[in-house]
């Protein structure tokens, strides 16, 4: 008796997966729910769960092969062999499907670091695995295996992989044991402000380990660097920048954040109010929340923010529906539950379609602003930069001005001058800007 492992639908527009990395060989043992396979598709990322418990008798789809949702991937029997003569005619289905490179289309947009909350339920098991502790493994396992992502990772935090131990399949190191480790490392303390420069030696960081390598592209990147180049190459973009002094909504946080924090569990930063003040802006200048279809204008009818999350393996753009309809509160934990599950590989693919509008956080790393893409079919997106404080000139009721430290930001709107004119833009980031200074939130907050 032998049971088959299918490719499951990973999401209503989602009709094909490629292999990525099988964790168990012929001849493994299974338990039922135990992750087999990691599947890539033009959504997300993810781990089949083995159906049941068993042994892999037959691999019918290699690593770097693309086949269609319900194609057989492995067979999984008692270990006896008795099924594996059996099993041509299922190998025949799978070499029938068709191996198809084009990605079905999507909204996706990238450049964002949203806040990293804490990971939320696991999702249907259809678009997830469950997370279960991994059955015991063969002393063949490749726990030495580590992938580029979890090197770079490494790397980028000082850590020395022959030093971690792994909790993945079979000993296999993962981000989280990565993670872990960056607990033990001490922080590094700021000297104090003297005119003498130091005289200790400099001391450059590790270099990676992926210099002078070469590996093949993720389906993921290979999906976004065609739609960059389409995008780039269909439409005419530009962009317009305008500054904004964000210290009274500075001051709004400070003096709510406990009661934020009480309330709803997570703290409250810039994004929500960047995220409330586009929607409402967009509600007004409906050119920058539609699309172009053949020679049709389509105005949508709701405010979908997408905003980008960057993960290990990209960046994607899950949406967060009909914003302008919602408060702060309900804005700060979407973005932390739908961040966490993307990170997590827990995102549903439904969840990253439907966006009509991008917001991107260019400062989460430093950034004072960049320029970026508008990804088709939508017409717009704003990135907003790293809040400084600075001296700047300020004017006093009287209509004097003084010098003041405030805190500031340039928000960087992108768009499609097909539809949307300089004089368009300036007027959405006009309205933007005015209404982030006056910082009349307190109705907002949701607390």
């Amino acid at each position: 008796m032998s049971d088959s492992v299918v490719l499951p639908a990973l999401g209503e527009s989602v009709t094909e997966g490629t292999v990525t990395r099988w964790l168990k060989k012929i001849g493994d043992t299974v338990a039922v729910d135990e992750p087999l396979v990691e599947v890539s598709t033009d959504k997300v990322d993810t781990e089949i769960p083995s159906p049941v418990a068993g042994v892999i008798e037959q691999i019918l789809v290699q690593e770097d092969e693309t086949v269609q949702v319900g194609a057989v991937l492995a067979i999984i029997g008692s270990g006896s062999g008795a099924s594996a003569a059996p099993a041509a005619p299922a190998a025949e289905a799978v070499a029938a499907a068709p191996v198809v490179e084009t990605p079905a289309p999507v909204v996706a947009a990238p450049v964002v670091q949203a806040p990293t909350p804490a990971p939320a339920a696991a999702p249907a098991p259809s678009f997830a695995a469950p997370v279960v502790a991994p059955a015991p493994t063969s002393a063949s396992s490749d726990a030495g295996y580590v992938t580029p992502l979890v090197r770079k990772f490494a790397n980028e935090n000082g850590i020395d992989l022959n030093s971690v131990s792994g909790t993945g399949v079979g000993g296999r190191i993962r981000k989280e044991d990565v993670l872990a480790a960056t607990t033990s490392i001490p922080t590094y303390a700021a000297p104090a402000a003297t005119p003498v420069a130091s005289s200790a030696p400099h001391s450059p960081a590790a270099a990676s380990a992926l210099r002078g390598t070469t590996e093949p592209m993720s389906r993921l990147r290979k999906v976004l660097a065609e739609r960059a180049v389409a995008s780039m190459v269909s439409t005419a973009q530009l962009t317009t920048v305008v500054e904004v002094d964000v210290t009274r909504i500075a001051n709004l946080r400070q003096a709510v954040q406990s009661a934020f924090v009480a309330k709803t569990g997570g703290k409250l930063n810039f994004m929500p109010f960047f995220a409330l003040a586009a929607a409402e802006a967009l509600r007004v200048h409906p050119k920058l929340n539609a699309s172009i279809d053949g020679e049709n204008i389509v105005y949508h009818p709701t405010e979908n923010i997408s905003f980008a999350v960057d993960t290990e393996k990209g960046l994607l753009t899950p949406v967060i529906r009909d914003a302008a309809s919602l408060n702060i509160a309900q804005i700060a934990g979407q973005i932390a539950d739908l961040a966490a599950r993307t990170r997590n590989n827990q995102l549903k693919p439904d969840e990253l379609g439907g966006g009509t509008f991008t917001l991107t956080n260019t400062g989460s790393r430093g950034a004072l602003f960049d320029t970026p893409v508008v990804f088709l079919p939508q017409v717009a997106i704003l990135g907003t930069g790293v809040v400084t404080k600075r001296p700047v000139v300020v004017q006093a009721a009287d209509g004097s001005d003084s010098i003041a430290i405030r805190s500031m930001v340039y928000l960087a709107l992108s768009y499609d001058h097909r539809l949307v004119d300089g004089a368009d833009a300036s007027r959405f980031l006009v309205d933007v800007k005015a209404r982030l200074e006056e910082a009349n939130y307190t109705a907002n907050l949701g607390i």
